[in-house]
Formats: structure tokens, sequence, C-alpha cells
């Protein structure tokens, strides 16, 4: 099946609907899927749930989407450098569920593994555990954490070849592998596209089974979300 599509928008054809969950790869502006969060800005959909690390920041990233009011819950573990994601929050209009890193990290790999919950005892005692259930191991407690399934992931990669098969370039690898793998589609953007066969088998992170859409979405900026320079110093 051709998974190769000219652009985001075409790629994001017949998959958008309101109020669908969506698994967003990237930390902070690192790895993110920029032109399909872009193109699901246009597409104008909205009441959307969104798991993503963070909300990007002011009308950058996912902060786009906040911008345009299109999203109406967040999960995520961090979400600072963000003045939108707080008045929004502070004000109501915005339901977020917080997750430890580690935890929402988890949670999308076990949802793209078919496990549907798992215990953890990151967050006993603190206001991660209210309203779910607690099991003792060995004397210990455990809170139930859920597994994550989601309607769509959007995913941004360095290169794949034509049957989606990915590879990640160093920290921008991040949180988009198991938010790939739980996406009931994958849609996926890369900087660079190649025939099958180039990539070596071994160098491969994500294995074209879990895409099923794919664009070239080069160039990018590579934007940087806070540059602290000094000043040269002189003899």
């Amino acid at each position: 099946m051709k998974k190769l599509y000219p652009n985001a928008e075409a790629a994001l054809e017949g998959v958008l609907t309101d109020g669908m969950m969506i698994c967003a790869g990237g930390f902070g502006l690192c790895g993110i899927p920029e032109r399909l969060i872009d193109a699901i800005q246009t597409a104008g959909v909205k009441d959307l749930t969104i798991a993503s690390n963070n909300a990007g920041i002011d009308n950058e990233g996912l902060g786009k989407l906040l911008r345009s009011r299109q999203v109406r819950k967040m999960i995520s573990s961090y979400v600072g450098e963000n003045k939108e994601f707080e008045r929004q929050f502070l004000s109501g209009e915005l339901e977020v569920e917080f997750c430890p890193q580690g935890t929402l990290a988890e949670r999308c790999r076990a949802g793209g593994a078919g496990i549907p919950g798992f215990y953890t005892k990151t967050g006993v005692g603190t206001q991660v555990a209210e309203g779910k259930e607690v099991k003792v191991f060995d004397g210990e407690e455990y809170i139930l954490e859920r597994g994550i399934v989601a309607d769509l992931a959007i995913i941004k990669g360095w290169k794949a070849d034509e049957a989606g098969n990915l590879i990640f370039r160093k920290t921008a690898r991040n949180f988009n592998q198991p938010m790939a793998t739980a996406g009931k589609v994958c849609v996926a953007e890369v900087e660079e596209v190649v025939s099958v066969g180039e990539l070596d088998a071994d160098e491969i992170h994500l294995p074209g089974i879990y895409v099923n859409r794919l664009i070239n979405g080069a160039p990018y900026d590579k934007k940087i979300e806070f540059r602290t320079v000094r000043e040269r110093e002189t003899a």
C-alpha cells in the first residue's frame, strides 16, 4: 500500500474528526511534527484531546492549537513556558491531566503493546494517585495507570523509506517512538525519504508496520525555544 503523500493536508485527509484523541511526539520544540500540527490547525477540527509531553510554547508547536482553541484536554507532564496554556488552564477553559513523564511514556508504550494498564509507584501519595486503584505488592503501594490508545498519532522522524521504516536523529527520538505505536493511525513527517532497501535494517528505530502515512516535510527551520548567549570577551 502506498504510504507516501505529497503534503500534510493530504496525509491527514479523512482522518481528522472533532473530539478525537491525538498522541503527538516531540519534547519542547525538539522532534515535533510541525507540518502535521499546522495542517490540523488549518483543518479546524476542535474539542481535541492531545497526549504530549508538553504543549509547545506560545504559538509554536501544539501552542498553535491552543491559540486557535482547538484543544479541549491535554494529557501532559510538563506545561511550563506557555502562557496561553496557563491562562486557559487557570480560567477553566482547558482540561489538564497531569502525568509524570516516565508514566506518560509507559502509558503510550503499553497502549501500543496491547497492555490495558500497569502498576507503578510513581505518584503514590500525591494528587496523581487520586481516583486511581491502589494495590499492594510486597508491602509497597502501587497505583494503576491505564494504557493510552489514540485515534491518531502524529510524529516527526529524520529519515524514512517509502515503506515507512523510520530513523530518528539523536534526542529528537524522545516521545515519537511510543506515540507512534499508540495511535490507531500513525502519520509521520520526515526530513528525507529514500527508496526501500536503502536503510540499514539494524539502524531502523520504528518499523514501517506502525506508520500508515508519510510525508517529506523538508526543509525545517530547526527552531530553538530559548537562545542564551554571552557577550564576546575582549582582550
